[in-house]
Formats: structure tokens, C-alpha cells, sequence
């Protein structure tokens, strides 16, 4: 099963795919996509949606996950926050592709251990848990760690496990 992690952002959206095979994670790809900071709100959100469709068309996954938006004290970040994550999740969903979303505390309790870790520790864990990986951003490492707690979550979360293994197939 081909699984994508995002890790959406206005100015950055980490992208991470991974293959889960009988419980055995390896890496494919991942990325960043970079919007450019000059343009309009309405320029950048196509940005990453043309993006994260770029991304599916190359990978073709089975599933895709999201994190969760997590409120910040500022209120319009939080909002830009989460017209990016909606755009990023629109683009696989348009596409038939189920998407998952977790918390980020899930995320990385799951892959470090701890809810609250840093994203130093994130990076080395998903370096571990994929060995030979070669990460383009700390964004890039959030997504496939976003693909890796989906991978290990998945069989319980309410996107049908029978229909994502069908598709998969």
C-alpha cells in the first residue's frame, strides 16, 4: 500500500510517500512545495493544490493522511493554516483518494514517542524508521511521518482498511 503524509503550510507544505508492506515501511518520496511569498492568497493556495495533485498523479497512493490544524495565537495565521491544509486535502480527495487526519501530538507520539517532541527528534526518528532516507526539509520529514503514524493507525480509523487494501490491489 502506497500511503502519502502532508504536512500543510502557506509558505511551505511537506510532502512524504511511503510504502507499507505487511507491516514493513520504506521510503519512496518526498518534498516540499514552496509558494512564493509575493503572490496572492488565492495564487498560493493553487500553488499547493497544483502541487500536492503533481505529487499524486507521480505516486499514485492508496491513502493519504493530513495533520490536524492546532490553533496558534493568532488568529489569521490560524486561518491561513487552514485554508492551506483544506486546499492540500481537497487535492487527493478530488482525486478518490481517502484522507486521514491526526493530531500532531499523535503524529509524534507515534513515531518518537513522545507528544511533544521536537522536530529534531521527529527528523531522527523518521530517519531510523526509513533507513537511507534522504529528507528535503524539516517540513518534508513532518509529512512522511505523518505517513508513517497513518501506516500504523490506519487499520482503526473510519476509512474503510478493506476498501484502502482493495485499492490498493
Amino acid at each position: 500500500m502506497i500511503l502519502l503524509g502532508l504536512d500543510p503550510g502557506l509558505r511551505a507544505t511537506g510532502w512524504g510517500v511511503i510504502s507499507l508492506d505487511e507491516g514493513r515501511l520504506r521510503h519512496i518520496a518526498n518534498g516540499t512545495i514552496r509558494t512564493q511569498l509575493k503572490t496572492t492568497l488565492a495564487e498560493r493556495l493553487c500553488e499547493i493544490f497544483r502541487g500536492v495533485v503533481d505529487v499524486v498523479e507521480r505516486h499514485a497512493p492508496d491513502s493519504a493522511a493530513i495533520e490536524e490544524t492546532f490553533v496558534n495565537k493568532n488568529p489569521n495565521s490560524t486561518l491561513k493554516l487552514g485554508q492551506a491544509r483544506g486546499v492540500a486535502m481537497l487535492a487527493p480527495a478530488t482525486m478518490g483518494i481517502p484522507v486521514g487526519e491526526y493530531a500532531a501530538n499523535l503524529v509524534k507520539k507515534t513515531v518518537v514517542g513522545a507528544g511533544h517532541a521536537d522536530k529534531n527528534q521527529i527528523q531522527m526518528m523518521v530517519s531510523h524508521l526509513l533507513p537511507g532516507v534522504s529528507i528535503d526539509s524539516s517540513d518534508s520529514a513532518d509529512a512522511l511521518a505523518v505517513a508513517i503514524c497513518h501506516g500504523h493507525h490506519l487499520p482503526t480509523k473510519n476509512l474503510s482498511w478493506q476498501q484502502a487494501v482493495a485499492g490498493a490491489q
